[in-house]
């Protein structure tokens, strides 16, 4: 699934929603008079595969006193973003169910423009654990759980094979031999070692992110306090700069995102690829991939053994604004219920939030990489569960950018990342 870390915002944004955010008990919206059916909307993000489209046609024709209506926010993350907040400052109730990126849950439940969803409504026990903490604020279930994934290692099955090695890295270490046994074969003179995502960008903060807890690190602790200037956190970021040192990462990699890393990959370029569960399906096209059955999905590999990859995601919510509330819960149970999850699941290859689903025979016929994600999500993290993620996220890429290009070394951006984060955390 392309669960890409979507969606960021602007400083100055935040600074106006933190304003908003200190009025009294007068300003929290009260579902009282709200809690009506009716028709209601569906604000989502771009539908490739028409697939959440023919789900709504399905649930309109059985409901036709609550029809719903979709509404495409903008494909790049950060208009998507500040249409739905500018919808909330205002109070609006043109949206009364959001499709929210996993780590907007803090800020949107904080600002109390979401409400939470009641006890039973959706079966908790039945989601993957990790999926359910990205829909919770301080303890209650804001938002339920849709799509989910983690970062998951791609490598080249035949590569390894040829280089007399048997199994995917779990380690760094065996990561930086692995292709230097590889370069040392005939097939894989010339090929460049491993690459994530490095661009000044939101998959910079999960690629940084990754690094540091795949070293025994956190960014924040349990208290929301920022962690980035211990020895472990400032080993996660070495191992990033260092690649780019040494040649495990190619310099070019420090402008990837998603994409570029995908096609670097399919076109046969990389060893080792760290991405999210949708490039499978591409790169197994064989029309459209050189590696078409020559690659193989394992977790991520880390310090000392296998790392621990982000959390990506959406989730569904209801407006606290919306005139329909009943009508919107209703349907946000509908969509994550097991039935409908494994109808889209048929159909794409988005991971979905069901623990079930990554056991069930069809679902491992169809995607035979689900044993290997669930295994990396397993030991996943959600990005920091913090009011002020944004602003966050641009602090962290500004000095994680800064060490890999080398204006700083690794113990200053450390140290100037912990000072940033402390000052967003009082």
């Amino acid at each position: 699934m392309t669960i890409r870390p979507l969606w960021c915002a602007a400083a100055a944004l935040s600074l106006a929603l933190a304003a908003a955010a200190c009025g009294g008990s007068s300003g929290e919206p009260s579902a009282a008079g709200n809690d009506g059916r009716g028709p209601i909307t569906v604000a989502t993000g771009k539908d490739l595969t028409q697939t959440v489209q023919r789900l709504v046609a399905e649930w309109n024709d059985g409901h036709s006193k609550e029809k719903v209506r979709l509404v495409e926010l903008p494909e790049d993350g950060d208009q998507a973003r500040q249409q739905l907040v500018q919808n909330m400052q205002i109070k609006s109730d043109a949206y009364d169910v959001v499709r929210l990126d996993a780590v907007w849950t803090a800020e949107f439940a904080a600002r109390r423009w979401i409400l939470p969803l009641p006890g039973g409504l959706v079966d908790a026990s039945s989601f993957v654990p990790a999926a359910l903490e990205t829909g919770k604020y301080r303890g209650r279930l804001y938002a339920a759980p849709w799509l989910t994934g983690t970062g998951v290692l791609y490598y080249r099955e035949d590569l390894l094979a040829k280089a007399g090695v048997k199994a995917p890295p779990k380690t760094w270490a065996e990561l930086r031999d692995d292709c230097a046994k590889v370069r040392g074969t005939a097939e894989g003179k010339g090929a460049d070692c491993y690459a994530g995502q490095y661009g000044k960008y939101e998959g910079l903060t999960v690629n940084y992110s990754e690094a540091v807890q795949s070293a025994g690190g956190e960014v924040f602790d349990s208290s929301g306090r920022p962690q980035v200037n211990t020895p472990q956190a400032k080993a996660g970021l070495r191992f990033l700069v260092d690649g780019f040192k040494n040649g495990t990462i190619p310099q070019k990699a420090i402008t990837f995102k998603e994409e570029e890393g995908r096609r670097a990959f399919q076109e046969g370029r990389l060893v080792f690829h760290r991405n999210w569960a949708y490039v499978y399906a591409l790169a197994s096209e064989k029309d459209g991939s050189k590696v078409a059955g020559k690659f193989g999905v394992a977790p991520i590999p880390g310090e000392g053994g296998p790392g621990s990859g982000t959390l990506g995601g959406n989730n569904l919510a209801v407006s606290a604004f919306s005139k329909h509330q009943a009508t919107a819960r209703d349907f946000v149970a509908h969509i994550v219920s097991p039935a409908v999850q494994k109808e889209y699941g048929r159909a794409q290859s988005f991971p979905l939030s069901l623990a079930a689903l990554y056991t069930d025979p069809e679902m491992l016929r169809r995607y035979p990489y689900l044993p290997a994600l669930r295994q990396g999500m397993d030991k996943a993290r959600p990005r920091p569960v913090v009011v002020r993620y944004n602003e966050v996220s641009a602090a962290v890429q500004e000095q994680v950018t800064a060490a890999l290009t080398g204006r700083k070394p690794v113990d200053q951006a450390a140290e100037d990342l912990q000072k940033a984060l402390t000052a967003l955390a009082d």
